[in-house]
């Protein structure tokens, strides 16, 4: 009696779980009003060589426009450190321009324009050195915005590494 109680709610737990559909959580609503990290991505897919991290950023249309974005590179990322590796784009591929410039490993860019609301923005960063070993690294990203001079957390970005 016992065994066929606990198989009857083993099969009961189970059905339940496939039955119960879920979306995963997602910060790419239109209806936030924090800009934040939309995504991440490194091209080309190798183990070796140099490769480009690419980040993507979204203000959603109930945001603040960004009149500046820092990132905190990870100690564990080699890269160039030339000012003309980093490049900022609109999801359309529209070039934006920014002030870039470098602090030891933060990468600030400062918009000659503020970005509006309901902007996605596309931040690569070429000649990064592939690591071979370890975590991933973790980029962090802060915003300011056009009414303030205080830096918002925006997310972080972490990148696979595929030599493992």
């Amino acid at each position: 009696m016992k065994k066929s109680l606990i198989s009857a709610a083993v099969v009961f737990a189970i059905s339940t779980t496939l039955i119960i559909t879920s979306k995963p959580a997602s910060a790419d609503g239109d209806n936030g009003t924090l800009p934040h990290v939309d995504g991440n991505y490194h091209f080309p897919q190798t183990k070796w060589g140099n490769v480009r991290h690419t980040l993507r950023v979204h203000i959603p249309k109930n945001s603040q426009s960004i009149s500046q974005i820092s990132i905190a590179v990870p100690e564990t990322v080699n890269w160039s450190n030339k000012v003309n590796d980093i490049g900022v784009t609109q999801n359309n591929g529209q070039k934006v321009n920014a002030n870039i410039s470098l602090n030891k490993k933060t990468i600030i860019l400062a918009f000659n324009e503020p970005v509006s609301p309901n902007s996605k923005l596309e931040i690569d960063i070429k000649n990064v050195r592939q690591p071979l070993r370890g975590n991933g690294p973790i980029y962090r990203l802060f915003a300011k915005s056009v009414n303030s001079s205080v830096d918002m957390p925006m997310g972080m970005a972490r990148f696979r590494v595929n030599g493992n």
